[in-house]
Order: C-alpha cells, then structure tokens, then sequence
C-alpha cells in the first residue's frame, strides 16, 4: 500500500509520484527516490537500462497489484502507470526495445511484449512445461535470447522480436542463466553454467559451443557481461577479490582492480564499470577500466542478502539443502535459478541486492535499496 493510500490493481492503473529527492550524506549526489510502496519494488536487472532511451521513463518492477508486474514512472517526478497485470510475470526479466517503444519480458512459458504507449501485450513464443527467465536483446533488435528450465534439462531458445518464428538452439543437464547477446554480432550469445566452468559462447543457430574458461568451483567467477566498445572482451567478478577482464580472442584474464566489485556493468565505451559491493558495502563504484581508479557514486545502505556472498566459492547442492532445511528455499528443485526462488536466502532475494545500472546518457545510475524497510527504486547522479 502507497502513502497514497492506494495501490495498483490492473493494468493501466495510474498513481501519483511517489518520488522524493534527496542527496547521499556522504558523495552528496542529488539521489531520487522514484517509488514509495510498502511492497517489493525494484529496477530491471543489472545487464540493461531500466530508462527508456530518451530518459522520460523509467520501468521498474513492483509487487504492490499482489505479484510482480511492470510498470513505469516518468522520470523524474511523474505518475507511475501499472503496464502488466495478472500472475507469472518475471520480474527481472524485462528490456526495453531500442527505439523506447515496447517491453520485453517473460511470463511462464512465454516470451512476450508490452507496447509503452498504448499497453498493448503480445504473445511472441511459448514454450510447452517451460519456465523461461530473463531475456536479453539483439544488438540489431531482431532476437531474444532467454534461458529455459524444462524438467531435467536447461536450455537456450531464441525469439524473433517480431513474433514470427522461435528456436530451442542448445540444451544440456547444468542450469543456464543469464545469456546474453555481443553487443555487435547478433549471431554469438555468451551464457553462464552453474556450477563451474561457468563462461560459455554458442552461435544463434546452436553450433560452435566454446567453453571460455576452464575452472572448478573454488575460483567464484560471476556476475559476467560484455565490455561494450570497440572490443568484443567479457568483465567479470572473481568473487570477492577482483573486477577482472577476459579476452575472448586469446583466453587471458587480467585484472582491471583489486576490490570486491559485486553486479557489473560497463558504459557505452568501456572505459568505465559501474558497480555495486557487499561485505564491506563501501557502496556504489565507478572503475576505470584503463588504470582501474575507483570513484564512489553513493551508498545505497541496502541489506544484500545471500549467505553465499559471505564464501569464496560457488553453492552447491548441500547448500541449497542446508537452506531448505531451515525454510529459506522454497522451490530450489523447480526453479530456473535463485532469481525465480521467493525466500532464497543462498543467493538473495534477489531484491535486496542494489543491482545497479546506466542511465542512457551514462549521467545518473539506478538501483535498488531496502533501506527504508522495503526494496525502492532510485536514481542516483554520477559525481563530475
């Protein structure tokens, strides 16, 4: 329920601005609180912007209609328009397209849009008994990529963005998450396996399967992306050591810095990587990739949950039972990954994590914060 005294409750429900500005007590950053609800509130995941491209919206998810469902404030103090509505819908999965006209996300077995304007929803694929998480766009915006659980198996599928054709293009009995396309070549997707060896590339149409680095579970790789520029190299953290960086062409890692970088995400240019920390929170870091230089944006003060984070290593299945055992994993066996799972406290909820990531004009930063008692969205300038 919003100090409003109302919540969203179908799509197109409108509400007034919940934002409240104010500045971090220590970068003293103009910092907005965009969202003011007494439920789970957070952006979209870390690997995308959850602006639309000319910066007048920001998209978000929030569970105050009773289940995750999207929705978009403009920005910086407008109403906030429910864009979803009904159960299933993944929170964390949402893109924008890039032109700032639809919504992707998954729902279930289906991958799905939402026109931004008009709300209108469109199927674009489903997949029989499949359960899909986050999806990731094409640099051309032709394809969607997503990961999929269906029974024993884990797979890659592929979906035209235009609705008019879909593919399963790699399966295999580890979990897969977080695929993702090359930012310039819509025919190369890297993915993650859990557990390791966690780096992985595969071409669109399945072929050319590559494991990019060989490791056991004692070396934590996560949290990999591509560095957007000119070079076709990964950024990843070794958990909780280093923000490193990984030459796809010749197979060498080397470090950009020598910290505990959490959830990365690089600018337009990679020159420099935004990201959040844990244990100790010393707060959101801006690096630069070149000499590894660090600039502190603000704290977002949120309680980052996850007792795997307190480790150096990947969780295992004991863990995961040590957890159900005492009630905090409700649906490990069933879950696509920890991101789907209510009361994971492995690695989350994934909503007390700030997750942060670039406005389009690489100015100000999003993320989430449970500071306040409930996750919220804010937006938080870049110091000059």
């Amino acid at each position: 329920m919003s100090e409003h005294g109302k919540s969203a409750n179908g799509k197109g429900t409108k509400c007034p601005s919940e934002c409240w500005i104010t500045s971090d007590p220590q970068t003293r950053v103009r910092v907005w609180r965009i969202t003011n609800d007494e439920t789970i509130n957070h952006n979209l995941y870390f690997l995308t912007s959850s602006f639309t491209p000319d910066q007048s919206r920001l998209v978000f998810t929030s569970y105050r209609s009773g289940s995750a469902n999207f929705h978009a404030a403009l920005f910086p103090d407008g109403e906030i328009v429910q864009l979803t509505e009904g159960e299933g819908v993944h929170g964390y999965s949402g893109v924008i397209d890039h032109g700032g006209e639809r919504l992707f996300y998954t729902r279930g077995n289906r991958v799905s849009s939402v026109d931004l304007e008009s709300l209108e929803e469109r199927d674009l694929a489903q997949f029989e008994d499949g359960q899909l998480g986050e999806v990731s766009l094409s640099g051309d915006g032709c394809f969607l990529v997503s990961a999929m659980k269906r029974g024993g198996s884990s797979y890659l599928v592929v979906v035209n963005t235009d609705g008019s054709g879909e593919q399963e293009v790699f399966e295999c009995e580890r979990t897969i998450i977080h695929p993702q396309f090359h930012p310039k070549d819509s025919d190369l997707i890297e993915f993650a396996q859990d557990p390791a060896p966690r780096m992985w590339t595969v071409k669109r149409d399945g072929s050319d399967l590559i494991c990019l680095w060989d490791h056991d579970n004692s070396e934590f790789l996560v949290h990999e992306t591509f560095l957007d520029g000119d070079s076709s190299d990964l950024i990843v953290t070794r958990w909780p050591y280093a923000l490193q960086r990984f030459d796809i062409a010749t197979k060498k890692m080397s470090s950009i810095a020598d910290f505990n970088a959490w959830h990365i995400a690089s600018n337009k240019d990679g020159t420099k990587v935004l990201c959040d920390t844990v244990h100790p929170d010393i707060g959101l870091q801006l690096v630069d990739t070149l000499d590894g230089s660090m600039l502190t944006v603000c704290h977002p003060d949120s309680s980052s949950s996850g007792n795997q984070w307190l480790t150096d290593r990947y969780a295992l299945a004991e863990d995961f039972a040590a957890a159900a055992a005492q009630g905090s994993t409700d649906d490990h066996k069933t879950a696509l990954s920890w991101m789907e799972m209510k009361t994971d406290t492995v690695y989350g909820p994934q909503w007390t994590h700030p997750h942060p990531s670039f406005s389009p004009d690489e100015t100000m930063v999003v993320y989430t914060s449970d500071v306040t008692g409930h996750p919220q969205v804010y937006v938080a300038e870049i110091p000059e």
